[in-house]
């Protein structure tokens, strides 16, 4: 059940960035490609921008207070595994995800074949269904390190909302 919370508030949208090089795995999703990041997780950069927007929302902190890339244990882990983690975080603090938008800058890989299953995988991981979850990529234009092909972007926006027994 959905009820008002005290304070009035019952959904929340907040914003999520992240920026790597290249990745291997983008929205849980393989992407063959020439260049790859070296990184503790599996370094899914979409991913990450995801669980830092939920976190945030939920007022829980980052991805790197949660996974720090000193601690052994998440050494290449998943991301899938990471927000489907992040979600049983937000839902201990008693909110549950509403709706994912993100945004993928990048001159390459192109994502347009994989989008709809990174949208599946991303929505089991949330446990919402995939209409909940919308992927955009666009270039940057050959503009900075993302248009010199050095790494990407990833942009995501969360919204979650207050479960009150």
């Amino acid at each position: 059940f959905f009820f008002q919370a005290e304070d009035g508030i019952r959904d929340l949208t907040v914003t999520g960035v992240q920026t790597c090089a290249l990745p291997i795995f983008l929205g849980g999703v393989q992407i063959p490609h020439p260049r790859g990041l070296a990184g503790h997780s599996d370094a899914d950069v979409l991913l990450h921008a995801i669980a830092d927007a939920l976190l945030g929302a939920a007022a829980l902190g980052d991805i790197g207070l949660h996974y720090p890339n000193t601690d052994p244990r998440f050494a290449g882990i998943a991301s899938l595994t990471l927000l489907a983690d992040v979600r049983h975080k937000i839902a201990d603090a008693g909110w549950v995800p509403l709706h994912v938008d993100a945004m993928v800058v990048a001159e390459a890989p192109k994502i347009r074949a994989y989008v709809e299953t990174m949208r599946a995988r991303i929505a089991e991981a949330l446990l919402v269904t995939t209409d909940r979850v919308s992927i955009k990529a666009t270039t940057n234009e050959g503009m900075g390190f993302i248009g010199r092909r050095e790494g990407i972007a990833a942009y995501a926006t969360a919204t979650i909302r207050r479960l009150i027994p």
